[in-house]
C-alpha cells in the first residue's frame, strides 16, 4: 500500500469476501478507519455491481456507496488453487469478514474449527448471516425486507389503516453491519489480552429482534401487541409529523417543560395550561385533540422557519426535508458528510475520533483491480500470477 494511513485500525488487515450489503458495509467502517481491507470477490463480482441504475464508469452506486477504501482481488474459491490463494492471505490477516451461507466454507474445507483456528490462532473471523449456523432456521439466507417481515419491525411500520410496511432504508442489513463491526472490534480487543482471535458472528435476525425498542419493551410490560401508528411515538406526545402553512414539521417532545416552551414558540401558551394535555400521559390519551390543536395554530407558519424556532429554543423539531435537502444542508458540509474522491461521491463516516480521524483515501475499486499489487505483496511471482490467470482461478474480468 502506498497511502500514509493514520486511522485508529491503521496496521490491521481484513480479508473481505462478503458480498451485497452488511458484510461490505462492515468493511467500509473498518476501511474509513484506518483497515486494510482486501476485498475479494468471485468471478462473478459482488452482484450489487449491477444494481443500477445509476452507474459510474459501468458500476452501479449501491456498490459504490459501501466498498470505498478497498482494494479488491477476484478470486475463484470453488478451485483449490483458489483457496490457497486465500489461505496465503490470510496468514498476514487479522480479520476474514464474510457472509457465506453456513456450511460453505467447511464445505471448502476451509471452517474456522477445522481449519482457520488451528492455522491462524490470531485470526478473528467475522460472518454476517442472516439467521445464524443453528436453531430451526440455521444455515437458511437472509435478506433485509424479509427479515424485516418476520421480526416485526413491519407491523409497527405505516399508518395504522394502511398495510404493514418496510422502512425505507435497509435498516437490518446496515444495523447487522455495524453489530459486526461492534464483535469485530470485541474480540481485537480481547486478543489483545489473550492472543487469541475467536469466531464472531452478527445475525440480521438478531440484528432485527434488538432493533424493536419500544414495542418489544411495552410488549413484556404489558402484553399487548403494538400496532402501526404512523410517524405517532406510541409512548410520547407530541411525537409526529404535524402540517404547517409549507411543510410538515416532526416534534419530538418528550416532557412538560418542552411543550410548555412549544405552545410559547408557536403563540398559544393556554394549551400548556389545557387540563387535556397536561402531562404526558394526558397528551397520549388526547393525541388527536392535542393534533387538531397545534396545526391549528401552525396552519398560517412556514414549516422550516418555525423548526428553526423551536430547536433554537429548546424543543426538539426539524423539517421534513427529502434526500437532496439533507444532502446540501449547511450542517451536513460542516460535519463533513460528504465524501468527494473523483468522480465519487458518498456519505462519510459519523463517528468522529479526535486523534484518528477517519479517512477516505481510495475511490470504490473496480473489478479486479488490485489482483497484481495484492498477490505481490504476499509473495507471489508475476509468473505464478499470470499462470493464475491464465486458468481461470484470479480473473482479470467479471464472468
Amino acid at each position: 500500500m502506498s497511502e500514509a494511513v493514520s486511522g485508529a485500525l491503521a496496521g490491521i488487515r481484513v480479508v473481505d469476501l462478503s458480498r451485497v450489503l452488511g458484510g461490505p458495509f462492515a468493511g467500509q467502517v473498518l476501511a474509513d478507519h484506518g483497515a486494510d481491507v482486501i476485498k475479494v470477490e468471485p468471478p462473478g463480482g459482488d452482484e450489487t455491481r449491477e444494481w443500477g441504475p445509476p452507474f459510474l464508469d459501468g458500476t452501479a452506486s449501491y456498490f459504490l456507496g459501501l466498498n470505498r477504501n478497498k482494494r479488491a482481488i477476484a478470486l475463484d474459491l470453488r478451485q483449490p488453487q483458489g483457496r490457497e490463494v486465500l489461505l496465503r492471505l490470510l496468514e498476514d490477516a487479522d480479520i476474514l469478514l464474510e457472509n457465506f451461507k453456513t456450511g460453505t466454507l467447511e464445505k471448502w474445507d476451509l471452517g474456522y474449527e477445522s481449519t482457520l483456528k488451528q492455522r491462524f490462532p490470531r485470526l478473528i473471523h467475522a460472518r454476517v448471516s442472516g439467521f445464524g449456523a443453528d436453531g430451526p432456521l440455521g444455515g437458511l439466507p437472509g435478506y433485509d425486507a424479509i427479515l424485516q417481515a418476520m421480526s416485526g419491525i413491519m407491523s409497527v411500520n405505516g399508518s395504522s389503516d394502511g398495510e404493514p410496511t418496510r422502512v425505507g432504508v435497509p435498516v437490518v442489513d446496515m444495523t447487522t453491519g455495524l453489530n459486526a463491526v461492534i464483535g469485530i472490534l470485541l474480540a481485537l480487543y480481547a486478543r489483545e489480552k489473550t492472543g487469541q482471535g475467536q469466531f464472531i458472528e452478527a445475525s440480521l435476525f438478531d440484528s432485527a429482534l434488538s432493533f424493536l425498542h419500544p414495542h418489544s419493551a411495552n410488549y413484556a410490560l404489558n402484553g399487548k401487541v403494538p400496532g402501526r401508528s404512523g410517524n405517532d411515538h406510541p409512548n410520547i406526545s407530541p411525537y409526529s409529523t404535524y402540517k404547517t402553512g409549507t411543510r410538515p414539521v416532526y416534534l419530538a417532545v418528550g416532557n412538560n417543560r418542552q411543550f410548555a416552551k412549544l405552545c410559547e414558540v408557536i403563540g398559544a401558551p393556554a394549551l400548556a395550561e389545557d387540563e387535556r394535555f397536561l402531562s404526558n400521559g394526558d397528551r397520549v390519551r388526547n393525541r388527536a385533540q392535542l393534533r387538531e390543536a397545534l396545526e391549528a395554530v401552525m396552519a398560517d407558519q412556514d414549516g422550516m422557519a418555525l423548526s428553526e424556532r423551536l430547536i433554537h429554543s429548546g424543543v426538539p423539531a426539524g423539517p421534513v426535508m427529502d434526500v437532496a435537502e439533507a444532502l446540501a444542508h449547511e450542517h451536513t458540509q460542516h460535519r463533513e458528510m460528504l465524501v468527494k474522491l473523483g468522480d465519487y461521491e458518498g456519505v462519510g463516516a459519523p463517528v468522529k475520533v479526535s486523534l484518528n480521524p477517519a479517512s477516505y483515501r481510495r475511490s470504490p475499486p473496480a473489478f479486479a483491480e488490485h489482483n497484481a499489487e495484492v498477490l505481490l505483496e504476499a509473495g507471489f511471482s508475476e509468473a505464478q500470477i499470470q499462470h493464475l490467470t491464465d486458468i481461470g482461478v484470479l480473473p482479470g474480468e467479471r464472468q
